[in-house]
């Protein structure tokens, strides 16, 4: 039943990128945002959603609620949409539309050519984060957890590994001995930190304990490397702002523990300030 229902899956996302190519990357990422808010709440659940933004934002009214529900939807939608046009932000025909703070961290890191983690949530469309990064030629790996749709985890791959970040780096343990790897060849580390993980310890995670991954902390203190929080936000339509904020350094004797709850607090401050670009339909709390 799996394969069948991957395989629609499949069906849809062709036939809609084929239509999204004649649109262009505008008028689809609009029509992809509306098309999510209508067809996204019949695939995940509305209660598990309002719960999530309920513990973050325990204070929010109903109809603030249902906004960010709304909105996260629409942004959700455009992600999908904008996917067809991920060659051209690669090749600079939207570099207009991404305004950069804290371009100067990301020169220096270049300049240095010392390795550093950078870490980030499912934010706007959070492809471009990895992607400018690999643009201003620092050497980067990305870790990635592949879709369970094998129709189309193999196009996802293929985009991600020619448009996004060359050196993709699959969750797992041979993930971990491929990024030890590339790190004493002085690669960078670009992974999001917001999901439920099967390998990880118990973090607060906006007043309650989540299974956190573990990663960053533990390059961290293997290879002496500073952190470095990133954010990006959706301004409007397909208009980007990307923040590199600056390095964070850990003291030698710093716990897997503390580091990884200092890094929930980073990305808690991530999610509050734009709570409807964040992705709450995963169970993160399971």
């Amino acid at each position: 039943m799996k394969s069948i229902k991957y395989f629609f899956q499949f069906l849809f996302v062709v036939i809609f990128f084929s239509i999204f190519k004649i649109l262009g990357c505008k008028i689809s990422s609009a029509i992809g945002g509306k098309l999510f808010e209508i067809i996204g709440p019949l695939f995940r659940s509305k209660r598990l959603i309002h719960s999530n933004i309920k513990r973050a934002i325990p204070e929010i009214n109903s109809k603030n609620l249902n906004k960010i529900t709304k909105l996260m939807w629409n942004n959700y939608g455009r992600i999908f949409a904008e996917y067809m046009f991920i060659k051209d932000f690669r090749n600079g025909k939207f570099d207009s539309k991404i305004r950069v703070e804290g371009q100067e961290i990301l020169n220096e890191i270049k300049k240095l050519n010392t390795p550093v983690v950078f870490f980030s949530g499912h934010f706007s469309n959070f492809e471009l984060m990895a992607m400018h990064i690999e643009k201003t030629g620092i050497k980067l790996s990305a870790i990635y957890r592949p879709l369970n749709n094998i129709f189309l985890n193999k196009i996802m791959e293929g985009i991600r590994k020619k448009y996004i970040c060359k050196k993709q780096i699959k969750k797992g343990i041979g993930g971990m001995k491929n990024l030890i790897k590339l790190k004493k060849d002085k690669y960078s580390t670009a992974l999001m930190i917001d999901q439920r993980v099967s390998q990880g310890i118990k973090s607060n995670f906006f007043n309650k304990e989540a299974s956190t991954t573990t990663i960053p902390a533990q390059l961290i203190k293997k290879f002496n490397v500073p952190v470095v929080p990133i954010f990006i936000e959706r301004i409007n339509g397909i208009n980007f702002k990307i923040t590199i904020n600056k390095p964070l350094n850990f003291s030698n004797d710093a716990s897997t523990k503390f580091i990884t709850d200092e890094l929930n607090r980073i990305l808690e401050k991530m999610i509050i300030y734009k709570p409807e670009q964040w992705i709450w339909s995963h169970n993160r709390w399971k």
